[in-house]
């Protein structure tokens, strides 16, 4: 059974037949969460991934279905140094703000009230603002120059996203990877026959979301639409440009990977995806349509203990994706897979803060999460092994 396991591993070949980058190396690009707004907690922050990194290099490269999937097929090395990607400095200013009206409180609220809510401050306030699409995008921007930095040196990258840095992954995906098909998109819009006549006899290049207001003809409102250039001249005009938007601006294909988010709030604060009258749902379902085509995976992994680390969803299979979006997916190599169910041993008010210290669980959490995500998607006796074993405790 583990032969025939491993050679449907490899067969999948998930990290060289759908990539356009023949990579030697790959690096781990960790992205910090909330509440890592000053000196002290950026150096707690880079201290705890130095001290992961190591656990989690050795868990991938010593794994033996990893080494069949990853490390042999490419000959990858996984890069010794970390790499951080740190954002929490940029909401010090307006954390700094909040923290002034507090104190105003403190001369009349009672203690306990004052603690309580100094201490959602703390914790909630990055949350919060680095949804607002303006903190955003900025963030977004400096995070894909990074990821074209790997993909000079010839370096694919993992994403590893704590907490409220998981919302920088997926919006990194959202906006970032070219999943847009120009020719479908103005079929489907409000827009002059002679315009889809026009984008039919011009075709571009697959884009993203971020290269469709590089240039120039669309932007997302803040109510979650897609507003398009209504006058055909300059919409012609900037869309024959738009290769070169989507060079700029759109993740470099193969690159990425894969997505590992932990200790995860994302569901918490972007329930809105699941709402169907949301015109960007639709985009998030032909995000998860090409990261199911493209060989990318997309992991939650959360200590159960963990107040703060919210499921993604249920594990799916590709066929029942493809029901649920309406959509049909062709020749699936990737996935997409939660486990928050890893032990972390520590008690739930330490548990938000211990993926460093309980790295070893942790790093074997990921490893396992990667592997039978895999075998979800792709082992028929393993995953009705799985749904079953699920169905068990549903009777409980």
């Amino acid at each position: 059974m583990k032969k025939i396991f491993l050679s449907i591993l490899t067969l999948l070949l998930l990290f060289s037949a759908q990539s356009t980058c023949n990579a030697a190396d790959m690096s781990f690009l960790y992205i910090n969460g909330s509440n890592n707004n000053n000196e002290k907690m950026k150096n707690w922050f880079e201290k705890g991934v130095r001290k992961l990194h190591p656990a989690m290099k050795k868990r991938f490269e010593t794994n033996e279905q990893i080494r069949q999937l990853m490390l042999k097929t490419e000959g990858l090395n996984i890069l010794e140094e970390p790499q951080i990607f740190f954002w929490g400095d940029l909401s010090k200013t307006d954390l700094d703000f909040v923290n002034k009206q507090l104190d105003i409180s403190k001369n009349f609220s009672p203690t306990v009230a004052y603690q309580v809510r100094s201490l959602i401050t703390q914790y909630m306030h990055d949350a919060i603002w680095v949804q607002k699409p303006h903190h955003m995008q900025p963030i977004v921007k400096n995070l894909n120059e990074k990821i074209k930095e790997e993909s000079a040196a010839k370096r694919t990258v993992i994403l590893y996203g704590y907490s409220a840095g998981t919302f920088i992954t997926y919006e990194y995906l959202f906006n970032t990877l070219p999943y847009i098909n120009l020719t479908e998109l103005f079929n489907a819009i409000s827009v002059s026959d002679d315009m889809r006549k026009f984008v039919a006899e011009n075709p571009r290049k697959d884009t993203c979301i971020a290269a469709l207001a590089e240039g120039k003809i669309g932007v997302v409102s803040s109510g979650g639409h897609l507003v398009f250039d209504n006058n055909d001249e300059s919409l012609k005009k900037h869309y024959l440009a738009m290769d070169t938007a989507t060079e700029n601006v759109c993740s470099p294909a193969g690159t990425v990977k894969g997505v590992v988010n932990f200790a995860s709030p994302l569901v918490l604060f972007y329930s809105d995806i699941a709402d169907t009258d949301y015109e960007l749902t639709f985009y998030n379902k032909l995000m998860l349509k090409y990261i199911m085509e493209n060989g990318i995976f997309w992991l939650t992994v959360n200590f159960r203990e963990d107040p703060l680390g919210f499921p993604s969803s249920r594990n799916l299979t590709f066929e029942e994706m493809e029901e649920l979006m309406d959509m049909q997916i062709s020749n699936p190599s990737g996935f997409v897979f939660d486990n928050s169910s890893a032990w972390s041993w520590r008690p739930f008010f330490l548990a938000h803060t211990s993926y460093w210290s309980a790295k070893k669980q942790f790093s074997k959490a990921v490893v396992n999460s990667v592997v039978n995500g895999y075998r979800y998607q792709y082992d028929k006796t393993y995953r009705e092994k799985i749904q079953k074993k699920g169905k068990k405790y549903e009777l409980l």
